[in-house]
């Protein structure tokens, strides 16, 4: 049988793991080494040299896309219709079996799946007839527990609740919802697995009819695998199976919702007479980011080791821009895709990455100036993201309480117990005597409403009239932290712990941030003076208002109107739409999988990246260096990181130091650029300080830290300085003004 069409286009190491024999296989594939081609090669192998039949062959994915496309790759190979192989998620599978199996499952024919939406909405009535207040036990915190524990393999009476009455009050929650699922006929994700695993473990005989089925199981991406997944496997291959698994340790970056990275790690234990393969040839990136990516992840102990490779060119270093602040960030990136695109570069060979989410406003700001298109993958641009307009929408009514749209998104949020009984009757009030919303509350009151819905409208008006109150004379900053923890936002997105509640309070901050910068810009420009040099180079330095535009004075119009005016305007800039080429920002998480020529990796400092928290938890820390690593491998061509000096996050100014992932880079692989642009010598080591390069030599007199004193704007620190001789700048954070740059010929400053 001729058989080099199944190895021709192989290397040595995925030649090796497709040829297998009858064992156990672990297959450690590092980033761009070919997984998903030895995976479809090792299935044509099964089916044409060793004779399996496909029906024999199950093949279990993470996503719907990949199994797909897999399916069709097998097809392409082997040229012809892969019928009898199962291929599909963990969920997919699971779902089959139990429809096949309904009745041993104990469910009704006709049982429905639950999304997550509608497991939400059935966990909000059960809520309800509990009598829950919502405020105290939120929906999204239920569900986390909820699937968390069925994805640990744990029903109500598994779980140890001691002395803890909020631990007793949840399980009391999971029972209830568990027998509510059960008289419905619903089944949600969690369930599904957890099903299916269980019919397995009550219903031997049926077990032992897919053990005989599934003689052959592949799996990808295994590294993210949890405790009931590898359970659910551990239990199918039984002891005549043979899995043949693909994975990476240092690309598990999904502890935070379940993946554990010790399923790989212990593989072999558990399966006697696993062979390992190692797939290190890289066909992505050049050979210089593999080198500081091996680098990297180098520091990281717990891990099974591996040294990526590539046969292709070194490539240019990685390049290493130390920003003033994020607003120097920002537009140092867009210059660098201008220059991309000008050299015959295509936006979509760009991506930005970020650890959180909030740090996409300021790439997007620079990037609207600079009119560049852009997408926010896998998620929405700041001001279109929930909590951010919810915020918005009070400060909407504060100032106009006749803004219907804000008063239907906050009325009720966070749950105050206005019912939708009591929110149609506004409603109806308010068409039949065409007034506002507000007004028709405040009609309401006068009249029908019952003793617990006045109760509940009541207090909302008074929050709104409250918060009033306490943002009269406040600066911006002020009038958007007073909102944020007045409204209950604060507390109530507290209350959810997961990375996507962490990542909205993150958006909390950075929207004060953002007001604290708009309110800082608009007092220098009123402080100064239109023609001033000070005033030029300010407006130079930063995009004064949020679409890049100058800020004119308006005396009908206070800050907060000019805010909410300007956040409105970005808001109802449209991403660019999908057929465009456009540049793709992203969080780290979400890059996972993807490749691109160009790739940023912004705000690599310290308690940004990695995180405060993962700083005090070693397994957390060496997770974060995952990321880092899965960040690095993205990049095909060039790889640019950046870090500032300063940062304004979570609403206030920090002098963060350089991240530790890029102190682990070995300094030949990278290449610093200074503030002109210009590309230096590759750095020498400094101390945990950073880099230096002749480049630093000072010019202007004046060394960073030093106190300073100007006539006009007072007293402040000096944060930067470029240029030389008459040309040179100087940039000072004044303690009244705020950051200025200063021409220094013109800004006669003075030593203290």
């Amino acid at each position: 049988m001729d058989i080099s069409f199944i190895l021709d286009d192989l290397n040595d190491a995925q030649r090796q793991a497709v040829t297998l024999d009858e064992s156990h296989g672990l297959i450690l594939a590092g980033a761009g080494s070919g997984k998903t081609r030895v995976l479809v090669h090792r299935i044509a192998w099964l089916t044409k040299v060793m004779g399996y039949s496909p029906y024999n062959i199950l093949a279990v994915t993470f996503t719907n896309k990949a199994a797909n496309e897999m399916r069709g790759r097998v097809e392409n190979l082997i040229g012809q219709q892969a019928g009898g192989l199962t291929m599909g998620t963990f969920h997919g599978i699971a779902y089959r079996i139990l429809r096949q199996h309904y009745q041993d499952a104990n469910l009704p024919n006709n049982f429905q799946i639950l999304d997550a939406d509608d497991q939400k909405r059935v966990l909000k009535r059960l809520l309800k007839a509990m009598e829950l207040d919502e405020a105290q036990w939120p929906v999204k915190q239920v569900q986390a527990f909820i699937n968390g524990e069925k994805e640990e393999g744990r029903r109500p009476h598994h779980i140890e609740i001691g002395h803890n009455p909020y631990v007793a009050k949840l399980v009391e929650i999971y029972k209830e919802y568990e027998e509510l699922c059960q008289r419905g006929g619903l089944v949600d994700f969690a369930e599904l697995l957890l099903r299916a695993h269980e019919l397995w473990l009550k219903k031997p005989h049926i077990l032992g009819h897919y053990q005989a089925r599934f003689r052959h199981i592949l799996v990808d991406e295994f590294q993210d695998t949890n405790t009931l997944q590898y359970a659910w496997l551990r239990v199918l291959a039984g002891a005549s199976g043979k899995l043949f698994v693909v994975g990476d340790d240092d690309q598990s970056i999904y502890g935070w919702r379940g993946a554990r990275v010790e399923n790989i790690r212990q593989f072999d234990q558990d399966f006697a007479g696993t062979l390992m393969v190692r797939l290190e040839q890289n066909y992505r990136s050049t050979g210089t980011i593999l080198k500081a990516a091996n680098a990297l992840i180098s520091h990281n102990d717990s891990r099974m080791g591996k040294q990526l490779w590539s046969a292709g060119e070194e490539g240019d270093p990685i390049l290493l821009y130390e920003a003033f602040n994020e607003f120097d960030e920002a537009r140092y990136v867009t210059s660098q895709i201008e220059n991309w695109v000008e050299q015959g570069g295509q936006r979509d060979e760009v991506a930005v990455l970020y650890r959180s989410n909030a740090q996409s406003r300021m790439i997007e700001q620079a990037l609207m100036q600079a009119q560049i298109p852009y997408r926010v993958y896998g998620g929405l641009r700041f001001y279109d993201r929930a909590e951010v307009k919810d915020v918005l929408a009070y400060l909407r009514l504060v100032v106009n309480r006749e803004d219907d749209a804000a008063f239907e998104r906050v009325y009720n949020h966070p749950p105050r117990g206005i019912g939708q009984k009591t929110a149609d009757s506004i409603r109806q009030v308010a068409r039949d005597q065409q007034i506002s919303l507000w007004q028709a509350s405040q009609m309401l009151l006068e009249n029908s409403l019952k003793a617990r819905a006045k109760t509940a409208v009541q207090g909302f008006i008074d929050l709104i009239e409250q918060l009033q109150d306490a943002l009269h004379a406040q600066d911006l900053e002020q009038q958007f932290v007073k909102t944020i923890s007045l409204s209950g936002l604060q507390a109530h997105f507290e209350k959810d712990q997961s990375e996507q509640g962490q990542g909205r309070l993150e958006n909390l901050d950075e929207l004060i941030s953002a007001a604290a910068q708009f309110d800082n810009r608009a007092k220098q420009q009123t402080a100064a003076g239109i023609n001033t040099e000070e005033s030029v180079m300010a407006a130079e330095d930063e995009s004064v208002r949020l679409d890049g535009t100058t800020l004119i004075d308006n005396p009908e119009q206070s800050t907060l109107e000019e805010f909410l005016a300007q956040s409105a305007l970005e808001a109802g800039e449209q991403q660019a739409d999908a057929w465009e080429s456009c540049v793709q920002l992203m969080t780290m998480h979400s890059a996972k999988g993807l490749e691109f020529p160009l790739v940023f990796m912004i705000g690599m400092e310290e308690g940004l990246f990695p995180s405060q928290q993962s700083q005090e938890d070693a397994s957390r820390l060496e997770e974060e260096r995952r990321l880092a690593y899965v960040g690095i491998t993205r990049a095909e061509k060039q790889l640019i990181m950046t870090f500032a000096q300063r940062r304004r996050l979570h609403g206030s100014e920090f002098f963060p130091v350089m991240s530790r992932f890029i102190k682990e880079i070995p300094p030949e692989y990278i290449q610093e650029v200074r503030l002109s642009g210009r590309v230096q010598p590759t750095m020498e080591r400094e101390g945990s300080a950073g880099f230096t390069s002749s480049a630093r030599q000072n010019e202007t007199g004046f060394q960073i830290g030093e106190r300073v004193s100007h006539a006009k704007f007072g007293d402040g620190i000096v944060l930067n300085y470029e240029g030389s001789g008459e040309h040179a700048r100087i940039h000072v954070n004044f303690t009244e003004f705020g950051s200025k740059w200063l021409v220094l010929a013109y800004a006669r400053l003075e030593k203290r």
